[in-house]
């Protein structure tokens, strides 16, 4: 027999859980960006968005009315999307906040992207449990070297996930394994994060047939400052050269490994770059 207990028709509804914001249809063309409360738009996504339009994916824009206008909070890139395919005079439904002053506006949204964030990784383990191929094999590979993808603050835990796949995109798995095991066996779990992956996934994708791993782990574990040491010195290159933090972090990582007397030096980053 079920345990499952139905709800008689004539039942009173139980109380409502309600939304500050409210679902509203506002043309576009009162739509603006607020400064304070986004970052810059990139053309480059919003020609992805117009190309590959779909509106059931595209999500449900957000604003704040203030003064008779709706500030965009969430969704510029998705704005201008529809502006270029249907034109200033159309509505879109959007979640609508009301009165919130410009800082409201940029704290609402730094939570909604944190909320993004977390998103990422759920999406990841969903693509996992799905068997999408490159989710898989990332996941394959950090569990073989006994890690693991999580957004929990754990030993042995990675929660950029975003990194592990643009490694793994840019250089095959090989690269990933290896980048993985370079700071693992180097610094442990406080060398697990973004930048470090980045950097020494770079190192490792240019390098390959010249780069010594075993060598480059001892200078790594006997560098001064362990990890922290690293991202001092990648700091200042960034100061003097003004290029990516990964990069940077590779160009540091290359003057680690040909510290010392003896041994084959690598090219350094930058000769090795412009050639």
């Amino acid at each position: 027999m079920s345990d499952i207990k139905s709800t008689p028709v004539n039942a009173k509804p139980g109380p409502k859980i309600e939304r500050v914001a409210r679902l509203r249809w506002i043309p576009l063309n009162r739509m603006i960006v607020s400064d304070k409360a986004q970052r810059e738009l990139k053309q480059y996504r919003v020609d992805r968005l117009v190309a590959h339009f779909d509106l059931e994916q595209v999500g449900t824009p957000v604003v704040n009315e203030r003064h008779g206008r709706f500030f965009i909070i969430d969704g510029q890139h998705r704005h201008a999307a529809m502006v270029e395919k249907f034109g200033e005079t159309h509505q879109v439904q959007c979640w609508t906040y009301a009165g919130l002053t410009e800082e409201q506006e940029a704290e609402k949204f730094l939570q909604l992207n944190d909320t993004l964030t977390v998103a990422a990784m759920d999406k990841f383990n969903v693509s996992v449990e799905a068997g999408r191929a490159i989710e898989s094999d990332i996941n394959r590979i950090v569990r073989s070297l006994g890690l693991a993808v999580t957004k929990q603050k754990v030993e042995g835990g990675i929660g950029a996930v975003g990194t592990l796949r643009r490694v793994y995109t840019r250089g095959g798995p090989h690269v990933l394994a290896r980048t993985l095991r370079m700071i693992d066996s180097s610094w442990g779990s406080a060398g697990l994060d973004a930048a470090v992956i980045d950097g020494i996934g770079l190192l490792c994708g240019r390098y390959n047939g010249e780069l010594q791993d075993e060598l480059a782990i001892v200078k790594f574990k006997n560098m001064r400052g362990g990890v922290n040491g690293l991202m001092g010195k990648a700091a200042l290159i960034k100061e003097k050269t003004l290029q990516p933090l990964s990069q940077c972090v590779a160009a540091a990582a290359v003057e680690v490994i040909n510290s010392g007397k003896g041994g084959k030096k690598l090219p350094t980053w930058w000769k090795a770059d412009a050639a």
